[in-house]
């Protein structure tokens, strides 16, 4: 299957029926994630898989009681860094260069740039951007999960703070930024199984310069 193909099978599915996944294609959805290009590399974010039914039945009153928190064989929780430090930029080109058997000093001239930059920002700037890094890993997990035929609910719609709380993210530096529910379409309960995926017009959506 394409992933042309793959993505027109997906939708936002509203109702699961409760039923597990295999652990094996969750293993290569969070691997398709781990796999997504970042900024320089440096990987600002964290994905964390909920599966204990309490902690799910915890989260869901934080995600304004979505059924699929509750639902969902594997809760996927995308948690971006709330700040770069040096010893994070340090670390990640240490075992860069480590694994490539480079000499430690190879990339010294980049890193000495790129923390002139990102060091300078504020700490909002960049959560900001640490957040977009996540969200293209939530979306290639997303891709993941269609060529799998797994089904996944992207949500923005929860409390993060409240999350982060719970889940003790804010001590371990990080705050929660979208969630995404694996599981198996409840074909029977789903209002929205059967309708036609819409997007606007490719003449409306696609701008060209040629």
């Amino acid at each position: 299957m394409s992933l042309i193909d793959a993505l027109n099978w997906r939708y936002a599915v509203k109702k699961m029926n409760g039923q597990p996944v295999e652990q094996e294609k969750v293993d290569k959805i969070i691997a398709a994630a781990h796999l997504a290009p970042t900024s320089s590399g440096l990987q600002p974010f964290k994905v964390i898989v909920v599966t204990n039914q309490e902690l799910k039945e915890k989260i869901a009153p934080i995600a304004f009681n979505q059924s699929q928190i509750i639902d969902s064989s594997h809760l996927l929780i995308f948690a971006a860094n709330e700040n770069y430090t040096e010893e994070g930029i340090d670390t990640v080109f240490s075992r860069m260069n480590a694994e490539r058997g480079l000499p430690e000093n190879t990339t010294d001239a980049y890193k000495t740039q790129l923390k002139g930059m990102i060091l300078s920002r504020t700490a909002e700037e960049n959560f900001n951007h640490a957040a977009r890094q996540a969200y293209i890993g939530f979306g290639i997990a997303i891709a993941e999960a269609a060529l799998l035929k797994v089904d996944a609910t992207p949500m923005e719609g929860f409390n993060g703070p409240a999350l982060d709380e719970l889940l003790g993210l804010d001590k371990k530096g990080l705050k929660s930024v979208t969630l995404l529910p694996l599981g198996n379409r409840d074909e029977a309960g789903d209002w929205l199984v059967n309708l036609k995926k819409v997007r606007s017009p490719k003449e409306e959506f696609l701008i060209e310069f040629k």
